[in-house]
């Protein structure tokens, strides 16, 4: 076998290998024989066909056996040959295989970069301060009420306002003509719930019943249709119907009803709990990505083609299955795409980076997952969700989802190793509050 490797760029490679044609016909010579032994042949019996007998009946449909007898094989050779641990799985080139030639075959792969940790220690991160709002508890013991509210027919000659329900016929239209899907018939509408586009809410409250009135409106941009995004359209609108929305008295009769804490006090307890944990935990993980960017600045390394290309389907591929849950269309998907493909690439770099950062610190440290970590993760999800650890366990058996954990925990202890050390620079609360992690 002679073997040689062309250097595509820096972290690309394409390895070509030629097989001599004695090598190639004795391949060709145990794919006929394994055949020979199996296969049934009108006049021979089960095993004792002729090899020539077999070798012109199956000539040509032994050459993919072949060919991944050859390669497998042969691969893996020049690999260990070259010192070569490819990261992505190899392109292969070939031609038809010949049992009296030669049999050259080329892999194009993608191999680790080298990293050389420059600076990890002493890093400067930004946190935000933790500062807890009480009007929150307030907001949520609204919404509870919100969602246990009745609604009645408003028998008084009074004009719809925001919080009510308003029953209504409307009917788009778009350089007056008829707006697809853009009609409703007897439509239930929140004043405030903010269910429609801009504008047309607003343009409901004020009315009364059996008030008509056209709504001069514009879609807004960007949109989740991409065709009315930015576009004028108008809504003729009829005001069938009025009901208020009835709250119900926020006392402990009514809280018992909940099926959670039986007083008032124990409820506001219990949700202020809830806030300032979730809260916390945006600023953790806040924290930590912003820790991990800041790993990579100071780090920077090349990305693998292969991988970046992978990670970005899988960004994509995600985005597109959230986006389908609130309807977005495959049309209006693929605008959004191309509008952010700048921003996807960005993410799935970095996302990259930062794993080879933290494996190379982890291996530097000894901070790799170790079974006792997987152990007491384990204990800890059991006693998060009351899920018995033994199908903990089984969820976690395979492979992907075992990769995925043990490559979490390694995560969290270079994180917490690199926290020893950090310059955390207090920002003021909220300041990070839109941050995407």
């Amino acid at each position: 076998m002679k073997s040689n490797v062309e250097k595509v760029s820096n972290l690309s490679r394409k390895m070509n290998i030629e097989i001599p044609a004695a090598v190639v016909a004795a391949s060709f010579n145990k794919v006929f024989t394994s055949i020979q032994k199996d296969v049934e042949i009108k006049g021979f019996r089960k095993g004792k066909a002729p090899l020539n007998t077999i070798k012109s009946i199956y000539g040509d449909r032994v050459k993919q056996d072949v060919v991944q007898d050859l390669v497998q094989k042969h691969y893996a050779q020049a690999l260990e040959e070259h010192k070569l641990d490819p990261i992505s799985y190899p392109e292969f080139e070939f031609a038809d295989p010949a049992a009296d030639k030669d049999f050259s075959f080329s892999a194009a792969f993608d191999v680790r970069p080298e990293i050389n940790l420059k600076k990890y220690e002493g890093l400067e991160v930004e946190k935000e301060a933790f500062e807890f709002d009480a009007k929150k508890v307030d907001q949520v013991l609204e919404n509870i009420r919100s969602s246990r509210a009745t609604f009645e027919t408003v028998t008084e000659d009074r004009a719809a306002k925001k919080g009510d329900v308003a029953i209504i016929d409307f009917n788009g239209f778009m350089g007056g003509a008829p707006l697809e899907n853009g009609a409703g018939t007897d439509h239930n509408l929140e004043l405030g719930a903010n269910q429609f586009i801009e504008g047309f809410e607003d343009g409901i409250i004020g009315m009364k019943k059996g008030d008509n009135k056209t709504l001069t409106l514009k879609f807004p941009d960007p949109y989740h249709s991409a065709e009315l995004a930015g576009k004028p359209v108008e809504f003729k609108v009829t005001l069938k119907e009025i009901k208020a929305k009835v709250l119900p008295e926020l006392n402990d009769e009514f809280i018992k009803t909940l099926g959670g804490p039986e007083s008032l006090a124990d409820l506001k307890k219990t949700i202020q709990e809830d806030l300032e944990q979730n809260d916390k935990k945006r600023i953790e993980d806040g924290f930590k990505n912003r820790t991990l960017k800041a790993l990579v600045k100071e780090n920077p390394i090349e990305v693998p083609p292969s991988l970046l290309k992978e990670q970005k389907a899988s960004l994509v591929e995600d985005f597109k299955k959230r986006m389908a849950d609130q309807g977005m269309g495959e049309a209006d998907f693929g605008s959004y795409v191309q509008k952010w493909d700048a921003d996807f690439t960005n993410t799935a770099t970095e996302m990259i980076q930062s794993s080879f950062l933290v494996d190379a610190i982890a291996k530097k440290h000894d901070l790799f997952a170790k079974k006792e970590d997987v152990d007491a993760k384990f204990e800890e999800y059991a006693k998060q969700t009351g899920i018995e650890v033994s199908r903990i366990k089984e969820f976690y058996g395979r492979p992907e989802q075992s990769s995925r954990l043990t490559y979490q925990i390694t995560e969290e202890k270079v994180i917490n190793f690199l926290n020893k050390t950090i310059k955390v620079k207090e920002v003021p609360a909220g300041t990070f509050k839109d941050e995407q992690n």
